[in-house]
């Protein structure tokens, strides 16, 4: 009876421990899109050049690839409870205090330091922490997160354009701010650290791990190297398509650039909210099966999304973009609903958060240049030459994520299961 009752409660905490996580990176993709959205309305009020503009940018994405380690470094040594509850409240101060700044190098210390820099600490450990909770429903739960991405970006959209337009630009801060601060203080009361899995191990762990040891854990295992490769371009793509599928449709289809960014978001997250509830569910139970074909999802999914880029980057009609926008959308989650499952697969428990932060960097860090190098073709070509090579990379990329999963995936997985010297 008191097992029954202990399966019970487990139970229940791990679906509050998912509600708890996917508000937080809610809060985090709408905290993060808000300053896009209300960008003309804060040029305008403070002053800023085009140049100054992109500074706060770069140095916000400098800051949170840099960091992004040390984050999952910290995650793998102390209470992952405190890391994620700390870097909610403190994004989330600096959120609203964002929205006092009158000059660039106050937005730079808020937007770019704070901001960026808490992000980075919750990046690595939010997943690992689920990932605690969730055995047998991991890829469904950590789906279901995802979600949170998908929803944050249309709906902070929406949301933080209308408060700037309603009320100016400082109130979207200081309203979005005031809500992270108190989901924090929710999480410092509810919130609570799981037990990790056990590997067994033939003799005690001598020492911590180091910072360095998340690049070390990933070199040294392939599947986690074939993982990297596919993820970087995952993440390449997805930054050239946020920072230049809204000028493609408002230059090529006369849309308002509301509209033009409404529509570019819409089709595209929303199918792939669809999209990785439904991979989710296959990759637990087929994953279960047979084990490559969680990874073989992944290189699929980005093949299949390859046409669809070329669709909405080449269609004179808008409804062929939208169908493209939508393919690309449903396709680039059977990819999202596996990463840090087939992660987790092979990488040791005590690395988990250090081995996500590595990813991470090294998936932005490669994403960074996306931007520029379809601007630098924008110049000498056209955009829609730009948007094509998004999907050669793809189709590249999942050839690579296909070998890697034949090839590696399940001796990586076996070797995990070994007495580790």
């Amino acid at each position: 009876m008191n097992r029954s009752l202990t399966l019970e409660k487990t139970s229940r905490n791990k679906w509050e421990i998912l509600v708890l996580i996917w508000i937080a990176f809610f809060l985090n993709q709408a905290d993060r899109q808000a300053f896009n959205i209300v960008l003309p309305l804060i040029q305008t009020d403070i002053g800023l050049t085009d140049v100054q503009i992109g500074l706060i940018a770069t140095i916000f994405n400098l800051f949170y690839a840099v960091l992004v380690p040390l984050g999952g470094w910290l995650g793998d040594r102390v209470s992952r409870k405190w890391i994620l509850t700390l870097t909610v409240l403190f994004w989330s101060v600096a959120t609203m205090f964002t929205g006092l700044c009158s000059s660039f190098i106050a937005l730079v210390v808020m937007r770019s330091v704070a901001t960026g820099g808490g992000e980075a600490l919750f990046g690595p450990n939010y997943l690992p922490l689920l990932a605690e909770y969730h055995k047998n429903t991991r890829a469904v739960a950590m789906a279901i997160v995802q979600i949170a991405y998908y929803i944050g970006v249309i709906a902070s959209g929406w949301l933080a354009g209308w408060i700037g337009q309603e009320f100016g630009w400082r109130w979207t801060f200081i309203v979005f701010g005031l809500v992270g601060i108190l989901h924090g203080l929710i999480m410092a009361w509810r919130l609570k650290d799981g037990q990790p899995e056990k590997v067994t191990e033939a003799k005690p762990a001598k020492e911590k791990s180091s910072l360095l040891d998340g690049f070390k854990v990933i070199f040294t295992t392939p599947t986690a190297c074939f993982m990297a490769v596919g993820y970087a371009a995952l993440i390449f793509v997805l930054t050239g398509y946020l920072t230049w599928m809204p000028a493609y449709m408002h230059q090529n289809f006369g849309m308002e650039l509301k509209d033009a960014g409404f529509q570019s978001m819409l089709w595209t997250h929303c199918f792939a909210a669809v999209g990785i509830l439904i991979a989710g569910r296959i990759a637990d139970k087929i994953g279960t099966r047979r084990l490559e074909w969680r990874m073989y999802m992944q290189g699929v999914g980005l093949i299949l999304a390859a046409p669809f880029i070329l669709l909405m980057g080449n269609s004179t009609e808008l409804w062929l973009v939208c169908v493209g926008l939508a393919g690309f959308g449903f396709f680039r989650s059977l990819f999202d609903a596996n990463t840090y499952v087939v992660m987790f697969d092979v990488i040791p428990p005590k690395y988990h958060s250090s081995t996500s932060g590595v990813l991470i960097m090294f998936g932005f860090g490669v994403g960074s240049f996306a931007p520029v190098l379809l601007g630098v073709i924008k110049q000498y070509a056209t955009l829609s030459a730009g948007l094509s090579i998004l999907g050669i990379i793809w189709l590249v990329a999942g050839v690579v994520v296909l070998l890697g999963s034949k090839l590696f995936y399940r001796r990586d997985f076996e070797k995990l299961q070994q007495p580790q010297e």
